[in-house]
Order: structure tokens, then sequence, then C-alpha cells
């Protein structure tokens, strides 16, 4: 099962050695986001959570134009439509708390070289903006997280330069703290943002007629 976890700051104590630190206390709550059941059942649970971090995710190699669009489907129902539903039963919180939302996308929500992956990571990022513009005015900050690799066990086979998680989490830290609606993690996620502006053929140069 894909689970999702979301923690809650319960309380926060200083400790009498050092005024100037904090001590956060954190609940995990496991959960399988493809079961709306669950997701309530947490929601339920949880109901003083300020930040909700839609970070579970799933990659299985499916194809756009595989003759069975089965595992493509399976694949949106945890990256789009999990996401959606976490952010559905936590929204009263939200508001009530004027807290946060991110969603953890990929540099891949701007390229389509990751076949269904990409797809569903698109399809969030544009969710994503209706999510802004829906809840911006009950006070609740919507932001959307992009990178590309992360080395994390998702990416345990990619022979490629990867982001440590510690630095990924502190840039999703620091873009929350700063209110911050597309936070980019590394260089690879701004250069492919910056070339939505430009022709398509700069993206995919497979398509550019000229060079063949």
């Amino acid at each position: 099962m894909i689970h999702d976890q979301l923690r809650a700051e319960a309380r926060c104590e200083q400790p009498e050695a050092d005024a100037d630190e904090h001590v956060y206390a954190a609940e995990p709550i496991q959960l399988d986001v493809t079961d709306p059941a669950s997701v309530t059942a947490a929601a339920a649970e949880i109901s003083d959570v300020t930040v909700v971090i839609n970070n579970a995710g799933a990659a299985n190699r499916s194809s756009l134009l595989a003759d069975d669009l089965t595992d493509a489907r399976a694949l949106f129902e945890t990256n789009f439509w999990g996401a959606l539903t976490v952010t559905n039963a936590f929204a009263p919180a939200l508001r009530a708390n004027r807290g946060t939302v991110l969603n953890v996308l990929s540099v891949l929500s701007w390229l389509a070289i990751g076949d269904a992956y990409s797809a569903t990571k698109a399809a969030l990022w544009s969710a994503t903006n209706t999510q802004r513009i829906k809840l911006a005015p009950d006070g609740v900050h919507v932001a959307a997280l992009h990178l590309g690799y992360a080395d994390t066990p998702m990416a345990r086979d990619v022979d490629a330069p990867k982001l440590a998680a510690d630095d990924v989490v502190r840039a999703a830290y620091d873009g929350i703290e700063t209110g911050e609606l597309e936070i980019l993690a590394d260089e690879i996620s701004r250069q492919v943002k910056a070339g939505l502006a430009g022709p398509i053929e700069g993206l995919y140069p497979q398509l550019d007629r000229a060079s063949t």
C-alpha cells in the first residue's frame, strides 16, 4: 500500500538550557492515500493540523500509449487523486488554522519525458493552481515543490546526480516559511520552468524539424 505521513506540531517547549532552541513534539500518522476511509479517519484524529504535505508518490513505468491503461490509472490514483483526497479531508482544519498545503511535485510536472508519471505530476500541478485560488480567500497557503532526482528509495536505481533528502526538506520548509507558491529545489527545475516561456522545441529538441 502507498502511505503518506502527516506530521502535526502538537506543542512547542523551551528547554531551560537554551531559551533560543525549541523542541517540537510531532505525532506521525500513517495512512493509505488511495483509501478515502483511511484519510478521513486521519483527518478526524488530528483536527488541529496546520501543515499538510502531500508527498506520497508511486512510479510504475506505465505508458499513456499502452493498449491497457490499468497501470496508468493506478498511478493517477496515488499521485493525483490521493493528493486531492488528503487535501480535501484536511481542508476544514486548514481553513480554521489558516494553514499550508505543500504538494510535492517534480520537474517532470513540466517535462513529459516521464510518460504517465509526468502526466500525473502535470495534473497535480494544474490542480494545485485550482486549490490556490479556491483556498486563498480562507487564508490557506498552497505551495508546490519541484525537484529532479532526490536520494530516496524511489530513485535508488537511478544513475544520475541526486539531491540530498535533507536539502529538499530544507528548501521546502524555507519556502513554506516565506510564503512561496512555487518552490524550486534545484537548478534543473529552475531551468525547465524558465523554458516553459520559450518555444516547445526548447524543451523537446526531438520536435525541432529544422534539425531533422
